[in-house]
């Protein structure tokens, strides 16, 4: 994954979660359940993958930050659920795409990385693009608007957290497999800890829903987060989080082929908005190297000196001043 633009690799991911919403929804079962068997199910997958790793390269560092990362995940796909089943899904889109604004801001408090101009100016139409996409121009406030809106901050605060906790701990190191392994077992047992007693977790949901929540689990929590965490590293704060926002855009496009769901014009709309942000976002800063550039790969003007090639200890320099992927 080394040699593969993070750019896409952060796209691929964005296609396999974008499906969990409509799994989840073929599924039947609540938003506690969900998130625990997708969690869950996961394991048998990952854990094979993880050992392997183990022995190939050694011990995975910053696991501590792993679980941390997945235990704010697990709170994330609960208060989802249940902001979908007050405020709507479409609302509840926009709440958990705050993601896109808190990321860069935690990223600056505790790194000091400036989010770059083109970013600031496309953030207003991220935004809105991602409103319509998720139909709010088409749809009520939902049952409970108040504690639908508070479930769906929440979310999006610790998806936030999630994805920023992931890009930190993955800094200079190859795990791929052993860090989403720590993660899915933090959500798990976070699932179990808000879902079990709120709405609860149902053991048994029937042949048919696990079917459905299996294919969650491969989709969304091994193949999406292993390409999202092999990308984010090697990304800018506030592009890997605008990147992701194709998330709700691809998620109505899969709504309409597989549910029948019929995208509205605000909806088409919105998508096109929000590629079009995604594309001036993600742009990078004028006279800088990409992070994943290596230095030797740089025309020779941009080289220091003119003409030295970069040492291997400076190919593949992130941004945050380490030695990391390149």
């Amino acid at each position: 994954m080394r040699r593969i633009d993070p750019r896409l690799l952060a796209i691929a991911g964005a296609v396999f979660i974008s499906v969990s919403a409509i799994l989840f929804r073929l599924s039947g079962v609540s938003s506690g359940t969900a998130a625990f068997f997708r969690c869950a199910l996961a394991l048998p997958v990952l854990a094979p993958l993880a050992l392997w790793e183990r022995r190939r390269i050694g011990p995975c560092r910053r696991g501590a930050l792993d679980v941390a990362a997945g235990l704010l995940l697990g709170a994330d796909l609960v208060l989802w659920g249940a902001s979908i089943d007050r405020v709507g899904a479409g609302i509840a889109t926009v709440l958990v795409n705050v993601q896109v604004v808190v990321v860069p801001l935690l990223a600056l408090a505790v790194f000091g990385e400036r989010p770059s101009r083109p970013f600031a100016l496309a953030v207003p139409v991220m935004l809105g693009g991602v409103a319509l996409a998720g139909g709010v121009a088409g749809h009520g406030t939902g049952a409970d608007p108040a504690a639908g809106i508070a479930f769906g901050v929440g979310a999006g605060a610790a998806y936030a957290g999630y994805l920023f906790l992931t890009r930190v701990a993955g800094r200079g190191r190859e795990h791929r497999a052993q860090p989403v392994l720590l993660s899915t077992c933090g959500a798990g047992a976070m699932a179990v800890v808000i879902g079990a007693p709120w709405q609860g977790v149902d053991p048994a949901p029937g042949w048919a829903a696990l079917g459905w929540l299996a294919a969650l689990a491969v989709t969304g929590q091994v193949c999406g987060w292993m390409l999202i965490g092999a990308a984010l590293p090697r990304l800018r704060a506030e592009e890997g989080g605008t990147l992701l926002l194709l998330q709700p855009v691809l998620a109505v496009v899969f709504g309409a082929a597989v549910l029948g769901e019929r995208p509205g014009i605000t909806q088409i709309a919105g998508c096109a908005l929000v590629l079009a942000a995604v594309r001036l976002a993600g742009r990078p800063r004028p006279g800088r190297p990409r992070a994943d550039r290596p230095r030797a790969d740089r025309p020779r003007a941009e080289r220091p000196g003119g003409a030295a090639l970069a040492t291997p200890a400076a190919v593949g320099r992130s941004r945050f001043g380490v030695d990391g992927e390149g």
